[in-house]
């Protein structure tokens, strides 16, 4: 029982090192959030910190492997099911890519990635590996059974996945950007299902 206590501290005190940190982050920048900072934000002493994390890089990756992350994490059973649906497939999938997109939580952090990401390799190699080739090889894989299955045409299934979630990062990027300078991003608040309808209607059979 005992051990068990102590293991449910130590994640309760994790998640609240990585919701804080992402806070800081996101209100003052990598450079200028200190392991301090993010100690004092939790409420624990900075030496405590170091029983979760060894620095601050290493936050700071956990807490990009979540904005990064994949939308439509599926084992492969579950993509094979959801695939035979055709269009809900994309659908979904796009829904869940809206919903990252306009949560103002990790808005400022996503802006603040993009910008590490020129500066930090480690950065780079994760959002490759979580998030590109993660969603690609979801999106290739369920196009594949399309195919199979007639749903739509046949062709290079990883090129046709690079084509739909290209189109999705972009509007997620132009988001960023118009918020950046304050602009309304009301006319692209249908752009996510307006891309499934028209590439849908690309790729059917």
């Amino acid at each position: 029982m005992p051990e068990i206590s102590i293991g449910k501290e130590k994640t309760g005190t994790k998640q609240k090192i990585l919701k804080s940190s992402s806070k800081l982050f996101s209100e003052h920048g990598f450079k200028a959030t200190s392991v301090r900072k993010i100690a004092s934000e939790v409420g624990i002493r900075e030496s405590a910190l170091y029983n979760h994390f060894k620095n601050k890089e290493e936050i700071f990756l956990c807490v990009a492997k979540d904005i990064f992350t994949t939308p439509f994490s599926q084992i492969d059973s579950d993509i094979k099911e959801s695939a035979l649906k055709g269009k809900v497939f994309l659908q979904k999938f796009s829904m869940q890519y809206k919903l990252l997109t306009f949560d103002k939580n990790n808005e400022n952090m996503f802006r603040l990635l993009m910008i590490e990401l020129f500066q930090n390799q480690e950065l780079r190699e994760q959002f490759i590996s979580e998030f590109h080739n993660e969603n690609i090889k979801i999106l290739s894989e369920a196009f594949f059974i399309m195919m199979q299955n007639s749903l739509i045409r046949s062709a290079d299934p990883m090129m046709v996945a690079y084509e739909f979630l290209s189109t999705l990062f972009y509007i997620r990027l132009q988001v960023t950007l118009l918020r950046f300078d304050a602009l309304s991003t009301n006319a692209l608040s249908t752009q996510f299902e307006k891309h499934v309808d028209f590439f849908w209607e690309s790729i059917r059979v």
